[in-house]
């Protein structure tokens, strides 16, 4: 009687070890405990696990992770990481070399290289998503390498100062750097001052930038968002400010290095609100054969001009006093501007695409759900009525 129950017995058994050995281990970092700094999981974790860091600052500590499906995420008020001066591998504070990796609630600042791109994250796994991360004073905020079957997400997030001084070195740092991906989505995003370097600038095949504030503020970047390579571009409900003292005339580049003359590339640009502060700047430089499609934008400052191929449908170019108060980036209308109800159904893009605004960007790092009262309103804000 007991060999018929044998095989049974050793196969739940065998069964729970089995369950037990795969199920991920979450690696508790902090001050008071046994793991002080993020590195010491580094040769501790396994693929799946999660690295959790408690809130507080951490100094000095690079790391290079080959974990695939890796969590790192920072506990309470966030955890900090400033790498005074140092990266892994001359690169950045965390290279991440493995497949859906997620990051959260980290603060990374202070990475330098000898190559003058150090980097608060490095990426060259597959798939990565970042979500309400800070990244200011390193040499470059993220930088992406080239990988054509890779999504990458970055939302509710922040990038500031990541720069190089050009100058001295005649190198350029950007807040933002994608490599060739298949698709690049930044989302609920303040993404400002990135001194000299680009805000974003993006290699990816296609490029979701939607409801985000990118914006000069207190130094001029060169674009605000520069798609190099062109492919496929989608910018909608975003909040747009250049500076007086930018380094390049347009804010926004489409096809400037590669591809101007490739067939069915999409731009499309939809209830976007730019503020242009530039003497003789522009707005948009398409560089490619492709038509951008402009629909319900707000165009604001001395310079109206569209440069390259493009239709508009309901733009409206109107002075700043249409807003609250654009001296202090509230892009929000004025009870009596002509923006309201003079859009249009934007519809979907030729790819399917859904190109109505669905969000309206909350400051500083979100969004909440946009809520026309009638026919849409011209812009990245829908005026409340009530």
């Amino acid at each position: 009687m007991h060999r018929l129950y044998l095989l049974p017995c050793l196969t739940m058994v065998f069964s729970l070890t089995l369950t037990l050995s795969v199920q991920a281990t979450d690696w508790q970092v902090g001050p008071q405990r046994l793991l002080k700094l993020p590195s010491a999981a580094v040769g501790l974790a396994r693929d799946g696990d999660v690295i959790s860091i408690d809130a507080g600052l951490y100094q000095g500590d690079v790391a290079s992770w080959p974990q695939h499906r890796l969590t790192i995420r920072g506990l309470g008020n966030g955890a900090r990481l400033d790498a005074l001066g140092k990266a892994a591998e001359d690169k950045a504070i965390w290279v991440l070399k493995g497949k859906d990796i997620v990051v959260e609630n980290i603060e990374l600042s202070g990475a330098t290289a000898p190559a003058l791109n150090g980097a608060g994250i490095r990426f060259e796994g597959t798939n990565l998503t970042l979500k309400n991360c800070h990244f200011h004073h390193n040499q470059m905020g993220i930088l992406t390498g080239v990988n054509p079957d890779s999504d990458i997400l970055i939302e509710n997030s922040e990038f500031n100062d990541n720069t190089v001084d050009y100058p001295r070195y005649g190198k350029l740092g950007h807040n933002i750097y994608i490599g060739n991906i298949r698709r690049f989505t930044l989302r609920n995003s303040y993404v400002h001052d990135a001194n000299t370097g680009h805000n974003v600038k993006s290699r990816a095949r296609e490029n979701y930038i939607l409801y985000n504030r990118i914006t000069d503020e207190r130094n001029g970047s060169s674009y605000l968002v520069d798609l190099p390579d062109g492919g496929a571009g989608y910018l909608i409900g975003n909040l747009f400010h250049q500076g007086a003292n930018t380094e390049n005339a347009a804010m926004l580049a489409f096809a400037a290095e590669h591809n101007q003359t490739q067939p069915n590339q999409q731009l499309y640009l939809v209830n976007n609100t730019f503020v242009n502060d530039h003497p003789g700047g522009s707005f948009l430089n398409n560089h490619s054969i492709a038509t951008a499609m402009l629909i319900n934008n707000l165009l604001i400052g001395e310079a109206t001009e569209l440069i390259g191929s493009n239709l508009e449908n309901h733009d409206l170019r109107a002075a700043a006093d249409v807003l609250i108060d654009p001296a202090n980036y509230d892009y929000r209308l004025k009870s009596d501007t002509q923006a309201i109800d003079q859009g249009v159904a934007p519809g979907t893009a030729a790819n399917g695409f859904q190109l109505d605004p669905e969000f309206v960007y909350l400051h500083p790092r979100g969004s909440e759900r946009r809520s026309p009262q009638g026919p849409q309103d011209v812009g990245a804000y829908e005026f409340n009525k009530k």
